[in-house]
């Protein structure tokens, strides 16, 4: 079966042992969160949620090259009027696998609902944890510059001799900056806090982020022509995000309606991508002959 550039049925566990060893470049994925979904995806308990987990991270960590990044959009869920520290217990059970914390983003959500409970205000943010197998993995910053904004004009108008040299953080936190490198500049590279408003349009998925969002990671830590995969692939958005910036994609999800839905969403993405499409071997869409490959066998 070709797994490059297809959507396929079935469980990503499962799947991903036919997939070659440090074959992808960026793993972007959103999983059900525990309790979540049920309906969809059957639930799982904040309890189990880490033993659940680990075999798939297990086939990540396989198949991601050493030079390759994962990145997991999770958020705590609230259990018994606390916060349950599934998604702790995640990390310290990806890290004794060899797994390295290399850093967290956080996704502010800019169009949340407001919303008051008795003991705490309504979420408006998300994490996105990004792990690595070894310290030195590819990234490309220079592809999310942002513009430098208005602060620089004051700012950089009058200069200390600390703004002229690495001025190392007072409460040493291993930051230090130079401020003065930035005089002259029009692009400043980004913070760790993503601004970007949730997906509304989609209707058929319980729980979809905008394609901005795999977006922004894929030109962070890939270039054109890299392989991106989303095992929990959802309404496709992942793959959409890859497809338009020149990247290959494997998705893969239990569900077979979202299965649907990302392969229709893709053959809605008339994007020509010559480095891309030379390698392709089946259509964007989803087809009676692809429904016969689905890997858990269903038709």
């Amino acid at each position: 079966m070709n797994y490059l550039d297809n959507i396929i049925l079935g469980d990503c566990e499962d799947v991903l042992k036919d997939v070659p060893s440090d074959s992808i470049d960026l793993i972007f994925t959103s999983p059900p969160y525990a309790d979540q979904r049920q309906q969809t995806y059957g639930g799982i308990s904040p309890d189990d949620y880490v033993d659940w987990f680990m075999p798939k991270a297990d086939q990540f960590f396989r198949v991601l090259k050493p030079t390759g990044t994962f990145v997991l959009n999770i958020k705590e869920r609230v259990a018994n009027g606390e916060r349950h520290v599934y998604v702790i217990d995640l990390i310290l059970e990806m890290r004794k696998r060899g797994w390295l914390w290399t850093e967290e983003f956080v996704w502010h959500k800019k169009n949340s609902y407001p919303g008051k409970w008795p003991n705490r205000f309504r979420d408006n943010w998300e994490r996105l944890i990004q792990f690595n197998r070894h310290k030195k993995f590819n990234m490309y910053q220079e592809a999310v510059m942002v513009p430098v904004g208005g602060w620089a004009k004051h700012r950089l108008s009058s200069l200390s001799d600390t703004d002229k040299m690495r001025d190392e953080s007072r409460v040493g936190s291993g930051f230090g900056k130079n401020v003065s490198n930035w005089v002259g500049r029009d692009m400043v590279y980004p913070n760790n806090v993503i601004h970007m408003a949730t997906e509304s349009s989609n209707k058929r998925h319980s729980a979809v982020f905008p394609i901005g969002l795999p977006a922004w990671f894929i030109r962070l830590f890939t270039q054109p022509s890299d392989t991106v995969l989303d095992p929990f692939i959802g309404s496709g958005s992942t793959a959409v995000a890859a497809l338009r910036l020149g990247r290959h994609y494997i998705g893969i999800d239990t569900n077979r309606e979202y299965v649907d839905l990302s392969r229709q969403r893709i053959q809605n993405t008339q994007i020509p991508l010559p480095g891309v499409a030379e390698h392709r071997e089946i259509p964007y869409a989803a087809s009676s002959s692809d429904k016969e490959v689905d890997h858990n066998g269903a038709t």
